[in-house]
């Protein structure tokens, strides 16, 4: 699909996770590619509907059980990032809503914005978003329960299809 000496004309990414952390890779980098003039469509399927339904996306949380990275946020403790975050704490009452605080308190400081905003920047600078059709049939979802800003509900062909083209990319994030 992709020739390596052909520049990117076009991304297209894959979000499977729902939650903060799965969910803002993708949008930076539906972001960045809109920014550098690169097409950019955003596929959510399984649990990164979250990010999509209405009443679900202003809500997204960090997810600290099993997330064996989290020593990288230890910074914003004050403590070394080589202090292990041990990974039965994050099923500890609470330790999910204030890694989340942190990490959108942070995320304010550096002028990110959170994730409906997100969505209206890449819809607005004429990136795409769809909703995948079988994830939403699994979860019994409509398309009036979706963000106003998703472009389509579509099925994993119908997005291969969108995909399709020389200088496309497809990544999973």
């Amino acid at each position: 699909m992709s020739n390596p000496e052909q520049p990117v004309k076009k991304i297209c990414l894959i979000v499977s996770r729902g939650s903060l952390d799965g969910v803002y890779p993708a949008l930076i980098m539906a972001n960045g590619a809109r920014m550098e003039g690169i097409e950019a469509s955003v596929f959510f399927t399984f649990f990164g509907l979250n990010a999509l339904v209405d009443k679900t996306l202003d809500h997204l949380k960090v997810s600290t059980v099993g997330n064996s990275a989290l020593n990288m946020a230890m910074p914003m403790l004050g403590l070394p990032m080589t202090m292990p975050f041990p990974t039965w704490m994050g099923a500890i009452p609470g330790v999910s809503a204030f890694a989340t605080h942190l990490m959108n308190k942070e995320m304010d400081k550096l002028d990110i914005p959170p994730v409906r905003e997100f969505l209206e920047l890449i819809s607005d600078s004429g990136g795409k978003l769809y909703a995948c059709k079988l994830a939403m049939d699994m979860f019994k979802l409509k398309r009036e329960d979706l963000s106003d800003r998703v472009d389509g509900v579509l099925t994993v062909g119908q997005f291969y299809e969108e995909a399709a083209g020389e200088g496309s990319h497809i990544l999973f994030t």
